[in-house]
């Protein structure tokens, strides 16, 4: 049966089954391809879009506005001091009268709530551009890297090192989960991920043929890993954290004698970007060519286009 994914939000990859996250990875490709052969389309002209952003953005806001303009669409930036979102007007009625004005909305910003009652109300696509515990939009990019690298998917090894329980920790457990890649997390016990999202992932891997592995020891989270993936150690909004933070997580540094511990030549390093190199990951492994980082980052830019396209676009 076809896939048909218009009219739908894109909050959480949880929402979608394995069939349509290849749909989304193959329209991904392809759009990708079109892009690079210098073909312009027209998958979303005569649309708009409100671009929402509570938190600052390099690659998010990049990707939304120049899919929007190489589909023949217009996005329109709302930053924090621009509307009254959840201030002097709630955001029920922001969601009502955005709905009314534009065709989708990207929200990116703290609450996961404030991404699903947009949803609820806006009567268009809402498309989540990063919450305080979600990044489904980073996980698709990370996805499509992978493929790329390997030629499938299903049976791969991916293992995230760092903050356990940061949105992007979550969301690549819930999209390593869906299309049956062995998931592991190193962290300290601290930052364990939320145990009833480890339950539900670790079911939907197990009938997958894959699985889900949290462990202190970072060694034993990578064996064995196709990918290592890390992120910052000090997510927007916990600054005051930093110092407590780096003495905790130094030990889950990516450098080289930690990618050796894969026991794998090609296993590949992954960030979600901005990096601090010499924190999260040393200048050696981000440099190297194992380090994937800008292929994710652009593919970012196709797999946005590629929601907006299936979701609100003329295919």
């Amino acid at each position: 049966m076809p896939v048909n994914l218009k009219g739908r939000s894109f909050l959480t990859l949880m929402d979608f089954t394995a069939e349509e996250i290849v749909y989304l990875l193959d329209l991904s490709a392809g759009l990708k391809a079109k892009k690079r052969s210098g073909v312009r389309g027209t998958a979303l002209a005569g649309k708009n879009v409100a671009l929402l952003f509570e938190k600052a953005s390099t690659r998010t806001r990049c990707a939304f506005t120049v899919a929007c303009a190489d589909e023949g669409g217009h996005a329109e930036f709302l930053g924090k001091n621009d509307i009254h979102l959840g201030g002097k007007e709630d955001v029920r009625d922001t969601a009502r009268v955005l709905g009314r004005m534009f065709d989708g909305v990207e929200f990116r910003g703290f609450k996961q709530s404030t991404a699903e009652e947009l949803a609820r109300w806006a009567g268009v696509p809402v498309w989540n551009g990063l919450t305080d515990t979600d990044h489904p939009t980073q996980v698709l990019a990370d996805l499509l890297t992978l493929r790329e690298n390997f030629g499938r998917l299903e049976g791969l090894s991916l293992a995230y090192v760092g903050d356990g329980r940061n949105n992007m920790a979550n969301a690549l457990m819930i999209g390593c989960a869906k299309v049956g890649i062995r998931f592991s997390i190193g962290a300290p016990k601290e930052l364990f991920p939320d145990p009833a999202l480890t339950g539900r992932c670790g079911e939907i891997a197990r009938a997958r043929g894959a699985g889900i592995r949290i462990a202190e020891d970072p060694k034993e989270a990578v064996e064995g890993a196709d990918a290592v993936y890390t992120d910052v150690w000090v997510s927007m909004g916990e600054e005051d954290r930093k110092e407590a933070r780096v003495k905790l997580l130094g030990p889950y540094q990516v450098n080289a004698e930690l990618m050796k511990a894969t026991g794998k030549d090609s296993s590949i390093f992954l960030h979600c970007l901005p990096a601090v190199k010499g924190g999260e990951v040393t200048e050696e492994v981000f440099e190297s060519p194992a380090s994937k980082v800008f292929d994710e980052a652009e593919n970012r830019l196709h797999t946005i286009k590629a929601v907006m396209a299936a979701t609100i676009g003329n295919l």
